[in-house]
């Protein structure tokens, strides 16, 4: 087990040295002959994974022979969607990764375990399913790369989640995002252990040792101007690495405020956010910041659809976004919601619990549609004019008399108020 690199700071901005780091750390694995990136997709264009992935090609060369990025349930990367993220690389080295056809199982985390994890409450197995590209490709090293940040269904992202999610298969997909429902987003968004990363650890631990998997973990937060920085980089084979980027993350990306937010903006970049599947990560990095009664207006001009799997699309536009009774009741009298698991984790995900106002504003869903699953409407081209982000700086702005707290992306972070910590701290959870 090896650290090849780990450095950063909460000031540091590597990027300028990021080419140069990620060759000292290549250099020290010996050579490769035949070698897989697994990076992240668009979604996760801030990563700077997009750079890593060309970097390493760059150093490999031929020898770097494929790369699959881990799509888990989205759709699959468009060729200029490939071209904005990894630039100059060949599209020839680009696969696609179906979570519903092109899986193995490698073993199964045991019944028992979950059901421990879930505090009693899930009585099913976790089959650990990676692409079988990644497991019959014959590869003398797979490098994994990606950003962690604290993240909704795994607490912290990236590591193994990498692979057994965003390169796994339907039913660990459908598993693991409906524990963490299960268990409660709000008590594991931000923490690197909880009951879904012990499952994925105890699938690593058993059935991955033979791969030759290599994490190469980025952190980036913003700087004061509101350019990203890549802050921190720590890459490495085993869960040091990913320790050591979690606690990093959480100085950078997690904000704390002293007082809960009435009114949030949360803007969704176009080339980032084409679903609420996706955009929904407005609500769930702002949900523990919020008031009771606040309002969230999320400005989305790229989303078109609910779901990218058209299946689950169906579903979402079928059941709604409903709160988390209506959707358990709804999985345990529907067969379609039920063997979709991870679309049910998403409605429940997708919920203010009637806590507070979710006011959707999409570029190409209509009034019908987005209130036809529970959400608020509002007229995107309206909404730029009053809250354009142009003329917005991250944090409370005044506008019309009104404290506004304005997001430009919310997948680069976490907010919550410090009286909602102090309560879940109080109540034990």
């Amino acid at each position: 087990m090896s650290l090849y690199c780990a450095t950063g700071s909460v000031q540091a901005d590597l990027f300028p040295q990021l080419k140069d780091l990620l060759a000292e750390s290549l250099a020290k694995l010996g050579k490769r002959n035949r070698v897989l990136a697994v990076p992240p997709d668009q979604s996760r264009l801030h990563s700077r994974a997009g750079e890593l992935t060309r970097y390493a090609w760059e150093y490999y060369d031929d020898r770097l022979q494929a790369v699959l990025p881990a799509l888990g349930t989205h759709a699959g990367m468009q060729p200029e969607q490939i071209a904005r993220m990894f630039g100059s690389m060949p599209q020839q080295l680009f696969h696609v990764h179906n979570w519903r056809t092109d899986v193995e199982t490698l073993g199964e985390v045991p019944g028992e375990f979950i059901h421990e994890q879930s505090e009693g409450k899930l009585n099913y197995a976790w089959p650990a399913q990676v692409n079988r590209l990644i497991v019959r490709g014959g590869f003398d090293l797979i490098l994994s790369i990606g950003q962690v940040v604290p993240h909704e269904v795994i607490g912290m992202a990236n590591y193994n989640k990498n692979i057994l999610v965003g390169a796994g298969g339907r039913d660990g997909i459908n598993r693991s995002h409906y524990l963490g429902a299960v268990y409660g987003m709000e008590r594991i968004m931000g923490r690197a252990e909880n009951p879904v990363r012990n499952v994925l650890n105890y699938a690593s631990d058993h059935f991955l040792r033979h791969l030759p998997i290599v994490y190469v973990l980025t952190v980036v937060g913003r700087m004061a101007d509101g350019r990203l920085a890549v802050r921190g980089l720590f890459i490495g084979d085993d869960v040091e690495c990913f320790h050591r980027a979690a606690e990093l993350s959480l100085k950078v990306n997690f904000e704390t405020l002293d007082t809960p937010i009435h009114k949030a903006v949360v803007y969704l970049d176009t080339h980032e956010f084409q679903s609420t599947w996706l955009g929904n990560k407005a609500i769930y990095r702002t949900r523990m910041v919020l008031a009771d009664g606040a309002e969230l207006v999320i400005l989305a001009p790229g989303v078109k659809e609910f779901g990218e799997d058209k299946a689950i699309d169906g579903l979402i536009r079928k059941y709604g976004y409903r709160g988390t009774p209506a959707t358990l009741g709804a999985v345990s009298a529907n067969a379609d919601l039920a063997s979709d698991l991870s679309a049910a984790a998403h409605l429940i995900h997708g919920s203010s619990e009637q806590r507070f106002t979710i006011r959707w504003c999409p570029g190409h869903l209509s009034k019908e549609e987005v209130e036809g699953v529970g959400f608020e409407y509002g007229d995107l081209k309206t909404m730029l004019t009053r809250y354009g982000p142009q003329k917005l700086r991250h944090g409370y702005n005044r506008i019309d008399g009104e404290d506004v707290f304005f997001i430009a992306n919310p997948g680069l972070g976490l907010w919550a108020y410090r009286g909602k910590l102090r309560s879940e701290a109080g109540s034990g959870k």
